[in-house]
């Protein structure tokens, strides 16, 4: 099992985040969500799987072409990733309800919020994460809201406390999990 998977389940589970299906919510999706991951240059680095699961949002992740070491790993507001702007077109991180940032703040995590990730010498990450606070169905925390939701790689590590977004610096990578509704 990954290492990251675990910690993650276990601080969320501890918060009673809303999250995972129940049956207010809609079915869940019968099919995982391929979305490729592109770098700074608008290149594609990568692949994400996003797959709900009983248990919340099984994250599934390769890229290559990131420096080594760790990397903090994000969900963002918004469903926009432009390059040209740092990927800052994908807002701030995905924080439905009165959560501030950071898995070891008292009033946190946001919901976005999930374990850093290593990256080898060789320039690859490769990670399952399971993110038990959001959901790709209908309902509380859905990623699929009007404005959709972004995965995003930033430069450094998040210090899991600094607000708002854990002194992680720029942003690296990014990809779409869901865009903005059109009306």
């Amino acid at each position: 099992m990954n290492r990251c998977l675990v910690p993650i389940v276990a601080a969320v589970a501890s918060l009673g985040l809303q999250g995972a299906p129940s049956a207010a919510h809609d079915a869940l999706p019968d099919k995982p969500l391929h979305v490729p991951v592109i770098g700074s240059e608008g290149q594609a680095i990568g692949m994400a799987v996003f797959e709900q699961t009983a248990a919340g949002v099984l994250i599934d992740v390769g890229v290559k072409g990131l420096t080594q070491g760790e990397h903090a790993f994000h969900i963002h507001a918004r469903g926009t990733c432009n390059p040209e702007g740092g990927f800052k077109s994908a807002g701030g991180h995905f924080a439905p309800g009165e959560r501030v940032h950071g898995i070891k703040d008292t009033a946190g995590p946001h919901a976005g919020d999930m374990p850093n990730q290593f990256v080898g010498s060789d320039g690859s990450l490769r990670a399952q994460v399971l993110n038990s606070a959001v959901t790709l169905a209908a309902g509380g925390n859905a990623l699929m809201d009007a404005d959709g939701s972004a995965l995003v790689i930033h430069a450094g590590a998040d210090d899991y406390v600094s607000q708002p977004s854990g002194a992680a610096g720029p942003r690296v990578a990014c990809a779409v999990i869901f865009g903005p509704r059109k009306n």
